[in-house]
């Protein structure tokens, strides 16, 4: 008895290890529940409480930079960057808004209403100006606003103004592709984003911009087109010389390698300076090559013969009566330019001499489903399929929608619309032996100055005969020796083309203009072994309107500077060079 009562504890000491077990467990209980809730708020509210902790110490701002460059076909640059300083302010920081909004305003040239508008925000970060002139953020740092500061962005820039600016396009302030190749291309062009830190002290109040700028995900990408910076300059030069000589309302001027569809050349008056787009009304932003379809007029005819060679319905040498200058077709009378009254004349004089008459006769030949049928073989009425945004595919009813007059009046060009590119493609289908090229306007997009994706030539489909292409090249030809395109003639080079007068549809009226025409000339040079197409078209010239004295000389002067530019000889220097090999 006395063993087992050694071995029993008092009841004090039973009582305090329970309650040391009870303490040691709800201590266990209390951290366990602490490291739980650290974890869960470590790992699965992270964000969000970064996000908040940003929100009470810091403000974080996107930044757009490092925009990819558009080249000419050269390398010469077309759109670059340009490190620029964006101004902001702290609205809670600014003891004067008033004040501080009448300095801003003046040195920005904003409007004091707008600039006092954001200073009265309850944020404490506004944007005042981005992308500002050097000479405006210079002025601002003088004055040491209090709550203004400056943040470094890149500016899009185009060194070369005005020029090919249709093709190039612009971007907006957050460097997005608004326009041209610049739209086109954004995704490859498109550069990094940073990420820019604006920390506060405890009371909100902006300290200063800290940290580096993340290197954003994704590689930009160059863009290297077709256009050739030279060929450009001059296309542009001599067509906004004859638009105001004639002071005429527009004008356009595209030259292409009629072998391979590459794009020399896209000049569109009036202009636009990317640098300053939003100065300019947005109708002139768009590339009226691509995106206007016109009445061709008599630079269609061409097609007609052409389709006419190639059924085999006539021959260059066929001939036909005109009417001695007057027809009348389902109730219309049909009449020739300058009043001409031609008898009989051989298809290949209708072409040279610009019969209107001359035309319906051919088109009646062919017959309305075969003319329809090679119209749409030429490419008309389906876009031509260039890389830029904004491409229409002209007007071409469908031949049942065609009334008694419809077959008349397209074989001279009218109740047709067609844009210039599907003009000088199908043209470059004449001089090229018969192929219709997918005309293209970029060469490769590049990263690091390694191609990535290279684009070439591409036939889509051949359209006429080798055959018919040399019958159709002499009958163009002859047009520039002796017919209406005499003054597209260059010394020591054979030109092949036809020179258009087209009378405007008046919708007001509901009928032809007799005062407001389309003055046009398409050729290529040289004659036998083209190597440039081109087209010019000029809209409501003044005084003289036709396309032989308008818009021939036009061609004449991008032909002949051009020609001489890429040193290709003329049929002197040829017959030279063979002597002497």
């Amino acid at each position: 008895m006395l063993h087992a009562k050694k071995h029993l504890l008092p009841k004090s000491r039973r009582n305090f290890r329970g309650r040391l077990v009870l303490v040691c467990s709800l201590l266990g209980l209390f951290a366990a529940t602490l490291f739980g809730k650290l974890f869960y708020l470590q790992i699965f509210q992270h964000e969000d409480l970064l996000a908040q902790s940003e929100k009470q110490y810091g403000r974080t701002v996107k930044i757009f930079f490092g925009r990819g460059k558009i080249f000419d076909r050269n390398l010469n640059e077309l759109a670059a960057n340009l490190e620029v300083e964006s101004v902001y302010a702290n609205p809670q920081e600014i003891p004067d808004k008033p004040r501080t909004a009448d300095k801003l305003a003046a040195i920005l040239k904003m409007s004091r209403e707008n600039v006092l508008h954001r200073l009265s925000s309850e944020k404490n970060f506004v944007w005042i100006k981005r992308k500002c002139d050097l000479q405006e953020t210079e002025k601002l740092e003088k004055l040491h606003l209090a709550g203004v500061g400056f943040i470094t962005e890149h500016k899009r820039f185009y060194p070369k103004r005005e020029l090919a600016a249709s093709v190039i396009g612009f971007v907006g302030v957050d460097n997005q592709g608004l326009a041209g190749a610049e739209h086109f291309y954004d995704s490859a062009l498109k550069g990094g984003v940073s990420r820019e830190v604006i920390k506060k002290d405890a009371r909100g109040k902006n300290i200063r911009i800290v940290g580096k700028r993340h290197k954003p995900s994704g590689q930009r990408a160059d863009v290297v087109l077709t256009i050739d910076e030279t060929i450009q300059f001059i296309t542009e030069h001599e067509l906004l010389e004859q638009v105001h000589r004639y002071r005429a309302k527009a004008g356009i001027a595209v030259v292409m390698n009629p072998n391979t569809g590459e794009i020399y050349a896209m000049a569109g008056v009036p202009q636009y300076n990317p640098n300053d787009f939003s100065a300019y009304p947005a109708r002139s932003w768009k590339n009226p090559i691509i995106a206007n379809s016109y009445e061709p007029g008599s630079i269609f005819k061409p097609f007609v013969a052409a389709a006419a060679i190639e059924t085999g319905v006539a021959r260059p040498g066929d001939i036909f009566f005109c009417e001695n200058g007057a027809y009348t077709i389902g109730g219309k009378h049909i009449g020739e330019a300058e009043n001409h009254r031609f008898g009989w004349l051989s298809m290949r004089n209708i072409i040279i001499k610009s019969s209107n008459i001359g035309a319906i006769k051919i088109a009646k030949k062919l017959g309305k489903n075969r003319l329809y049928e090679f119209i749409r073989k030429f490419g008309f009425g389906d876009k031509a399929g260039i890389k830029l945004p904004g491409e229409t595919a002209g007007q071409l009813r469908h031949v049942s929608q065609w009334s008694r007059l419809s077959l008349a009046s397209i074989s001279f060009g009218q109740e047709i619309g067609v844009t210039p590119i599907q003009m000088v493609t199908a043209l470059s289908a004449i001089a090229n032996g018969g192929n219709l090229m997918r005309p293209y306007l970029t060469k490769f997009i590049r990263q690091n100055g390694v191609a990535t994706q290279s684009f070439e030539p591409r036939v889509v489909k051949r359209v006429i005969s080798g055959n018919t292409s040399r019958q159709m090249v002499e009958i163009l030809k002859g047009a520039v020796k002796s017919g209406t395109g005499l003054r597209a003639a260059l010394p020591g080079y054979e030109v092949a083309g036809k020179t258009g007068t087209a009378q405007k549809f008046d919708s007001r009226t509901q009928a032809y203009s007799k005062s407001a025409f389309i003055s046009s000339f398409a050729g290529f040079v040289p004659a036998d072994a083209p190597e440039l197409a081109i087209l010019v078209m000029i809209d409501e010239p003044e005084g003289v309107y036709w396309g032989s004295v308008v818009a021939a000389p036009v061609f004449r002067e991008i032909a002949r500077r051009t020609l001489r530019y890429l040193n290709i000889p003329s049929s002197e220097e040829r017959v030279f060079i063979l002597n002497k090999a």
